[in-house]
């Protein structure tokens, strides 16, 4: 394994959320099974002690996952001078076959952890704690899926080799590659764009109406989610392009470095910020006609969705930017 400080704090780090993700699981099973708030029994005083406790600590441990994404890129970045033929990221991640699934897993375990801080911070605002049980179900998937992202992970920081010659993002990310990102790469640059700018337009369009008229909110989950997604596709098919000003060159990973002044960390960071939000406006539409919610509910939404609306406005303007901004030109 290569010393770093950034490599030991992800280690630990994941090790102790793990940790912690497993005992607060234990936890939310007695509160599945046994919690009742109508009751005065001993056992369920403890576990209303226990949930306080949980919950607050899980906020600031999934704040460290949402982080932490950012941290592991960083790291995968920083450590590419270390390998022969990586030029950013992508070439640090390809060393081994854990380096891309971690990521993937890292990915995915931040938009649960965002979901499930919304879902704790709506059941945490109601008097009787309608969500508790929801939480705590979703808690306790989430928690293997941690676990499982802690041991990639360390497999993959375990099994780095400095004497191993990886592929460069060039060849990751090319056109005539074999791989789902060389299908990305390949697809139809204006045909991509014609779908990410409808996509935004009617993500846009139908936020402002869910935000005027609190309608459509499942309409506007849905599409914020999809725009997500699509908007990923997007970075590797043509919004890289324009800020590295070369047609082939599709690599989500090089935005992050000092040469274009780090610009997919914000980029990714209101990607992130607009999709969990987004998503979050639908994931807890189901529970408002619970009684203690009526009343909660339609404000968080309307704040959520007010923060999806900004968080894809600055990844738009980002993604634009160089599109006008510069003398490049993608199609002729």
């Amino acid at each position: 394994m290569i010393l770093n400080p950034s490599i030991i704090a992800l280690i630990s780090g994941s090790i102790f959320l793990s940790f912690y993700a497993v005992y607060a699981s234990v936890i939310g099973i007695q509160i599945i099974n046994w919690w009742d708030i109508r009751s005065g029994s001993e056992r369920q005083l403890s576990l209303e002690r226990k949930t306080y406790l949980v919950s607050m600590v899980l906020a600031y441990v999934m704040g460290f996952e949402i982080f932490s994404l950012f941290l592991f890129t960083y790291t995968a970045d920083s450590i590419h001078t270390l390998f022969v033929g990586a030029m950013c990221a992508a070439g640090s991640l390809n060393v081994n076959t854990y380096g891309y699934p971690a990521l993937l897993l890292k990915m995915a375990n931040v938009v649960l952890c965002g979901i499930w801080l919304i879902l704790n911070y709506i059941d945490n605002r109601a008097y009787d704690y309608p969500l508790i049980k929801e939480k705590y179900e979703l808690l306790v998937g989430l928690s293997m899926l941690l676990v499982l992202e802690t041991i990639v992970q360390l497999k993959y920081f375990m099994n780095l080799k400095a004497d191993v010659i990886t592929s460069c993002c060039g060849t990751l990310f090319s056109e005539d590659a074999k791989t789902i990102a060389g299908e990305i790469a390949h697809f139809p640059t204006y045909i991509a764009k014609i779908v990410f700018f409808i996509s935004v337009v009617l993500t846009l369009r139908v936020g402002i109406h869910f935000y005027v008229t609190g309608k459509a909110a499942n309409l506007f989950s849905g599409l914020s989610t999809w725009l997500f997604f699509f908007s990923l596709v997007s970075v590797i098919s043509f919004i890289s392009l324009y800020f590295y000003e070369l047609p082939t060159h599709h690599c989500p990973f090089c935005l992050l470095q000092k040469d274009y002044h780090y610009i997919g960390y914000p980029l990714y960071i209101s990607l992130f910020g607009a999709g969990i939000t987004g998503a979050g406006v639908g994931m807890i539409n189901r529970f408002k006609d619970t009684a203690s919610l009526k009343m909660i509910i339609p404000s968080a939404q309307k704040k959520l969705c007010l923060a999806s609306i900004i968080c894809y406005v600055i990844f738009v303007f980002i993604s634009v930017y160089p599109m006008i901004s510069t003398d490049f030109i993608l199609e002729s």
